[in-house]
């Protein structure tokens, strides 16, 4: 910002910044709960496992 030594939207003042709470759109849709985060990870590693099944079959 032109004459100030802080940007009012990026300085970190008080008051400066998004806003807070529901207003700044920090809606939950589940994509990266703990569950599913965690469902992932078991399935990638049974992939993992099947794959390595499978290749010592062949």
């Amino acid at each position: 910002m032109k004459g100030r030594t802080r940007c009012r939207m990026h300085g970190g003042a008080v008051g400066s910044g998004a806003p807070s709470g529901s207003a700044n759109g920090r809606f939950r849709h589940g994509l990266r709960t703990k569950e599913v985060t965690a469902l992932r990870r078991w399935i990638r590693q049974l992939m993992r496992d099947a794959r390595a099944t499978l290749a010592d079959l062949t």
